[in-house]
């Protein structure tokens, strides 16, 4: 306001400058009355247009507009910075999407348990570890400009996907339990997910089995909430640190005492990521230019986790890795390859992947044929969950392109 003040006192200057029968020229040294600046018509206005500055009126013409545009760019709503998407993120994505089939495809068909688990640890810590990266990588950034935008969206898509969890959970339990629909879904299912399902994490029943499904969406909500409040600190990067050190001093404490919360574990790692996401772009490019020592220091954790299986700080060391890695590999491939394009668009639907690849190896573990006729069946059976949960992506894609519907639907429940 005080800047458009000026304008307006210089315009009231210049204003009675033109008003007045005697003008100046730029340095002041010559004065000219009315009758002779009227010499000369047309052809003299043209030269002396041509040779000397611009009027007056016209130069307050000139400043009137720019005080204008100045002061509707000072009242206008700040907007999210439009940042180009980093493709290498969705890559990475993508790669785990993949990585997720083949740890649920060994679930179904070759049961919980066996050691080469130990090796498919990093996956769910890793997806709770790019959403944090992201939040301060790309989120952070690009609604540097809107403070308040971002809270309200993180805290929202936190709601939408617990609510996602208790629906997805509520119509598996309608479609399998025995007995009738309204008590399976208001009595056995609400109860089964209560303490283990949004608390403590641990949502194995006493056979193995996974008593809910979906259960990575809680702690992804969780992180999404929790960086909500964080965001409207002041310092956010300051903020950010001081929940990082809280969540380790919980973990510590808690496994002192003999205890595991597996949500805290992975929520712990998502503010990690958040951590580690504030670091420049160059620096990250730094970071994953140099495969080879990723490689070799990825060897040594596999040789570290078969000696003495997988503790919490080796797991964490696993999902830096991997990630790492991954984003490294995002990053060299061509951009124009199929393989990459098609990774690339699995990780822009990395949550909708997740789920349609749960549902199509539950469906393909019931077809009896798949799982008596051998190791080659069973192979077969992991192709077919890769490729069509690649083709359920694609065609959400092709759909939201092409109808105005099927967009509002996505983004309904998925953005």
């Amino acid at each position: 306001m005080v800047r458009i003040n000026r304008v307006r006192i210089v315009l009231t200057v210049e204003t009675a400058q033109s008003a007045s029968p005697i003008s100046s020229d730029r340095n002041g040294l010559q004065m000219q009355s009315p009758s002779s600046q009227n010499l000369g018509g047309r052809d003299a206005e043209t030269l002396r247009g041509k040779d000397e500055p611009m009027s007056m009126h016209r130069r307050s013409e000139h400043i009137e507009l720019c005080a204008l545009a100045e002061s509707q760019l000072s009242s206008a709503k700040p907007k999210p910075t439009d940042l180009s998407r980093d493709t290498a993120i969705d890559f990475t994505k993508g790669a785990l999407v993949l990585f997720m089939v083949l740890y649920h495809w060994l679930n179904y068909f070759f049961g919980p348990h066996g050691q080469y688990y130990d090796y498919l640890r990093f996956l769910t810590p890793s997806f709770i570890f790019i959403t944090g990266f992201m939040i301060s990588q790309i989120q952070l950034r690009r609604y540097e400009n809107s403070a308040r935008s971002l809270p309200k969206r993180l805290f929202v898509r936190g709601l939408k996907l617990l609510i996602v969890f208790l629906v997805l959970n509520a119509l598996v339990y309608a479609a399998l339990s025995r007995v009738p629909v309204s008590y399976s879904l208001w009595g056995k299912s609400l109860r089964s997910l209560s303490w283990a399902a949004f608390v403590v994490g641990t949502s194995r029943a006493a056979d193995g089995q996974k008593s809910v499904v979906f259960s990575i969406l809680v702690p992804i909500a969780y992180l999404l909430i929790v960086s909500a409040g964080v965001v409207l600190a002041r310092r956010v990067r300051y903020a950010f640190y001081c929940t990082l050190y809280v969540l380790i001093a919980a973990v510590i404490f808690i496994r002192f005492c003999n205890l595991e919360n597996f949500y805290l574990d992975l929520l712990m790692v998502g503010v990690l990521g958040v951590v580690v996401g504030f670091a420049g772009r160059e620096q990250i490019s730094s970071l994953v230019s140099h495969p080879y020592i990723l490689i070799t220091l990825y060897c040594l954790f596999l040789a570290a986790i078969t000696i003495w299986g997988v503790p919490l700080p080796l797991e964490i060391a696993s999902v830096i890795l991997t990630t790492a890695l991954l984003y490294s590999a995002g990053s060299r491939l061509a951009p124009a390859g199929t393989a990459r394009r098609r990774m690339i668009l699995l990780g822009k639907y990395s949550l909708l992947g997740y789920i349609a690849q749960i549902a199509i190896l539950q469906g393909l573990r019931r077809i009896s044929w798949l799982s008596q006729h051998g190791v080659g069946a069973s192979l077969a059976s992991l192709l077919l969950g890769a490729l069509l949960t690649v083709a359920i992506v694609e065609a959400v894609d092709i759909a939201r392109q092409r109808s105005k519907i099927a967009n509002d639907l996505y983004r309904l429940v998925f953005a």
